[in-house]
């Protein structure tokens, strides 16, 4: 009888080694998860980061992308509008000799001549008109400054300065040729004299002729 009443008591011991050793083996295995966890975390970070990193170069990509197909049609856009600008700019030449040809003839000349000469007189007439109709209609404009308008070193090219004029200092008087745009683009600055007055500080100042 003794002996059965010791017997649980013996059991218990092994009871309690088999749960120390169950608890033993599981702890293990809690660490290496809690060490798995911690090794991801950065992982995940330094995935975050690639990605973000990606994001904004294909966001940077795109956007150069945009902007050369926008240059691209700009350029094309610019081709087109000033693709006769060097024969717009030969024919200049031509305006500018048959201007030329009409200034000379005097009125009391012109009506004294021949009948032959006036058609012809009237044919130079004809095509200067012809000529400026064209140059309108591909957008080419005359620049014709007045007399007394502010220098505009943009537009004009003061090629002499008069001295005692009425107009104030830096203005133009005089335009030898007129000047010509196509679009928003020069083809040729107005050829112009200047004033320059005695009291040129007053009337405007010194002439200036940079752009």
């Amino acid at each position: 009888m003794t002996d059965e009443k010791n017997k649980p008591e013996a059991e218990e011991p092994a009871e309690a080694a088999e749960n120390l050793a169950e608890s033993l083996s599981e702890e293990p295995a809690s660490q290496g998860e809690a060490q798995d966890a911690a090794a991801a975390g950065p992982d995940i970070a330094a995935l975050q980061a690639e990605n973000a990193d990606l994001k904004d170069r294909l966001l940077r990509a795109a956007a150069e992308m945009e902007n050369t197909r926008k240059r691209a049609e700009r350029e094309k856009q610019d081709a087109a509008r000033y693709a006769n600008a060097s024969f717009a700019r030969d024919m200049l030449e031509v305006s500018d000799n048959l201007r030329r040809a009409l200034a000379t003839l005097k009125e009391d000349e012109r009506n004294a001549a021949a009948d032959s000469l006036k058609a012809m007189i009237e044919g130079v007439e004809m095509t200067d008109r012809q000529l400026a109709a064209i140059f309108e209609r591909h957008n080419i404009r005359e620049i014709t400054p007045k007399p007394g308008e502010r220098f505009d070193p943009n537009h004009h090219e003061a090629m002499f300065e008069v001295p005692g004029t009425e107009h104030p200092t830096g203005s133009v008087v005089h335009v030898l040729e007129a000047g010509y745009k196509i679009g928003d683009r020069l083809l040729r600055a107005a050829r112009v004299g200047v004033a320059k007055n005695e009291d040129g500080a007053q009337n405007g100042g010194k002439v200036d002729t940079t752009a």
